[in-house]
């Protein structure tokens, strides 16, 4: 790369590596050589004066450096005396000649008076100059530098020539050579023209970019930009046939429907459609008037009408942008809903003599929800043909990535190396469902960093310019302190009394993955991930709490990028009619996405019969496994046998629930274990008598319930504790008495059997 940078030797070429490169170059290299340093302050400095054409004071002090590092480097040189040349040009621009012109025939106070304003703006404009570099020795009598040094000796010229008039009116011998000054100004009004016809062409590239070029600097969207292309060169086609005469009857029109997720750019691709057209002269302007349901429905009759022919007045010559245009028509709308009038007006004026062809109309939204919507009105199909509907792709990770580092750059930021890989996870993360939100999340997530660091360097003392500019690995920690003293999943699974075999099934899983993991890092084949798992065993064995112990180790691992666990059970899948039961096992599954769906009492689903709607929740939850892979874990959780027919009732189920945990029934110290620790909770204890008590029930009664059944035992006999403390006078608030355990034994037990 140095290589390449020594070999820059005009500032008419661009440098030959771009401003990120040259900033983790500083950052992270240890450079000796000052020609190298020079030239890459050159590239930060020549960078930033193309993203900032006013004079930035960044740009300056990094033309400075490279200065004093190497002073007679041509590009260094070469940018030094555009920036004056620019300055130049910029000072005479903002100088008022018009009001510097003298007439012969002013009386002679009213010369004296212009005069004197003409003598202060010359000062002014000769104290900006570069003196050293108006007086240097060139040789090139062509160069820039040339007419930079002509135009000051013009002024010094002018700024004499007037003085001696003001000397000549205060001796009274008044003389005004109004010819010979006017002749000077005129010459200096010329001169910012040629100075702007010298500057090199990056620091003088402001003209408009053709759209198509705007299309190309958007980032990703291959398949689109060669669309917008064809479209482009087709629109422009028709333009000239009509130019002949010729005309179309069938020609496609301008009306265009947007699909895409969340920050794919619908809205910017619209404003560019609007340019394309105003450039080829299609539409009269290039404005776009963005509305939503809210601009557009109203709330009485006729409202909704005339706020939807008020936009689109207000869009002639241009463009209607509707933005989740499907919310017009909403599922299921009343008498009350007047989306539909908007859409029947809006029909209406695109097919008008009076409106129609003056503007066109833009919808935008996310793609299924458009789909439905079009089919739904099929007045509104027929005005936007096939080819007029464009589909935006999410972006790939390396254009997220591209988006971070410009939208970084933006804001005067940069990554270092670990940081951007660092980023990536950060994403990825974010990466869960379809309500990512693309570039919009990312740039999020850039500003989220930026107020990150700035939060925490407040306080610091940052000497070098690079510290307020880098962004490091430490300023994407977001996790807030308390998070990281909690436990662990394994310390929260270590922790739980009992289920020694699901521990050890669960620790085996956790080391099967992290051996993965490393696998995959290090480019080794990886064996197939089986994550899907059915717990079966009674209620109260820990089946829920050990799944969202199961969520915490797989986000541990990487494999889950939320961890959290949605609990549902038959009736939050099950709808009561067809259609509506996938509808809402989506829905769950949605939200689901990036941890756990776990299915309580799942074998409910099935019952054999053919009517139960059960049966389409099994299988819309076997297509949305499959669909989301990885970032969907599902339990099923219920009893043994029951669970074993469920699986085996559906082989898309059997083919993805390999893994099974078997929950047991508590033997009777780890209940006594357990009626401690839920005694301990509220700070309550109990004597040797007590326990011995609780054990010979626990060891000769079957115990419905398991912790459940332990949790309801302890809840009464505080109660009942509290009966005594109420009607004698209790020493030891705290003491559960074998009284207390016996009474709510018998309560407990008589529930959990009737």
């Amino acid at each position: 790369m140095m290589n390449e940078l020594l070999n820059w030797n005009s500032i008419d070429d661009q440098p030959p590596i771009s401003e990120i490169e040259a900033l983790r170059y500083l950052d992270e290299q240890s450079i000796e050589n000052k020609e190298e340093q020079a030239l890459l302050y050159a590239t930060l400095a020549y960078h930033r004066i193309k993203r900032h054409p006013d004079r930035d004071a960044l740009a300056d002090q990094f033309i400075d450096e490279a200065k004093v590092l190497h002073n007679n480097h041509q590009v260094v040189n070469g940018l030094y005396e555009s920036q004056q040349l620019l300055q130049a040009y910029t000072l005479l621009k903002q100088t008022p000649f018009e009001q510097w012109v003298l007439h012969e025939t002013d009386h002679d106070s009213a010369k004296a008076k212009k005069a004197r304003a003409i003598y202060e703006d010359v000062i002014k404009l000769r104290e900006k100059w570069d003196h050293e570099l108006a007086e240097k020795t060139i040789i090139d009598a062509s160069s820039r530098l040339k007419l930079y040094q002509d135009v000051y000796e013009k002024l010094e010229a002018l700024e004499e020539m007037v003085g001696d008039a003001l000397n000549s009116i205060e001796n009274r011998r008044i003389r005004i050579p109004v010819r010979e000054i006017n002749e000077r100004t005129r010459e200096l009004s010329d001169d910012q023209d040629e100075l702007y016809k010298r500057l090199p062409s990056f620091l003088t590239d402001t003209s408009s970019q053709n759209p198509l070029e705007a299309f190309d600097q958007m980032v990703g969207l291959h398949d689109v930009k060669a669309y917008i292309k064809r479209y482009y060169h087709f629109l422009k086609y028709q333009q000239r046939r009509k130019s002949f005469g010729f005309s179309m009857v069938d020609e496609p029109g301008l009306h265009m429907i947007i699909t895409g997720n969340p920050g794919t750019g619908k809205t910017t691709i619209a404003r560019l459609l609007a340019n394309i057209y105003h450039e080829l002269g299609i539409l009269d302007t290039k404005e776009v008037v963005e509305v939503n349901r809210s601009h557009l429905v109203g709330s009485y009759v006729g409202q909704s009408e005339e706020n939807t022919m008020n936009y689109v007045k207000q869009a002639i010559g241009g463009v209607l942008f509707i933005d989740e245009a499907y919310s017009l028509k909403r599922e299921g709308q009343t008498g009350n809903d007047y989306g539909q009038a908007v859409i029947d007006t809006l029909v209406s004026a695109m097919t008008s003599k009076e409106y129609g062809g003056k503007f066109a109309v833009i919808l935008a939204g996310y793609p299924e929800e458009m789909r439905q919507f079009l089919w739904s009105n099929p007045g509104l199909r027929s005005r936007f043909p096939e080819q007029n509907q464009i589909q935006l792709p999410d972006y790939q990770m390396d254009e997220l990535m591209t988006i971070a580092e410009h939208t970084a750059l933006e804001n005067d930021f940069f990554f270092t190396e670990d940081a951007l890989n660092e980023f990536t996870s950060l994403i990825d993360q974010e990466r869960v469902d379809d309500s990512f939100g693309n570039a919009r999340t990312v740039r999020n997530l850039v500003l989220k960093t930026v107020f990150q660091k700035g939060a925490k360097e407040a306080e610091r003392d940052k000497q070098h310019w690079l510290d307020h500019m880098r962004i490091s690995v430490d300023d994407l920690a977001f996790e807030s302190a308390d998070t990281k003293e909690d436990a662990s999943p394994m310390e929260r699974l270590d922790a739980l009394i009992g289920l020694d075999n699901v521990k050890e099934e669960v620790k085996k899983l956790s080391s099967f993955v992290q051996a993965q993991q490393k696998r995959k890092e290090k480019g080794y084949p990886v064996v197939p991930i089986q994550l899907h798992s059915v717990f079966s065993g009674n209620p109260g064995t820990g089946k829920t709490t050990v799944a969202d112990i199961y969520a915490g180790v797989l986000k541990q691992c990487g494999l889950l990028k939320r961890g959290h666990m949605v609990v549902v059970s038959r009736s939050d899948l099950v709808a009561g009619y067809v259609g509506q039961t996938a509808m809402k096992t989506k829905r769950k599954i949605r939200e689901a996405l990036g941890g756990v769906l776990f299915i309580d009492e799942a074998y409910s689903l099935y019952n054999g019969g053919r009517d139960d709607f059960g049966k389409e929740a099994i299988e819309t939850l076997v297509d949305e496994m499959t669909k989301h892979n990885e970032n969907l874990v599902v339990i099923l959780a219920g009893y043994q046998n029951e669970m074993e027919q469920l699986v085996e009732s559906n082989p898309g189920l059997s083919s993805r629930f390999k893994k099974y945990f078997q929950f047991p029934d508590y033997k009777e110290q780890e209940l006594i274990d357990m009626t401690h620790y839920h005694a301990g909770l509220y700070g309550y204890h109990f004597n040797e008598w007590a326990e011995s008590f609780l054990f010979e029930k626990y060891r000769d009664h079957a115990i419905r319930g398991n912790g459940r059944f332990v949790h309801n035992l302890v809840n009464e006999a505080i109660q009942f504790q509290a009966i005594r403390l109420v009607e004698e006078d209790i020493e030891d608030m705290n003491q559960l008495e074998l009284s207390d355990l016996e009474q709510a034994w018998n309560t407990v037990r008589r529930e959990s059997s009737s």
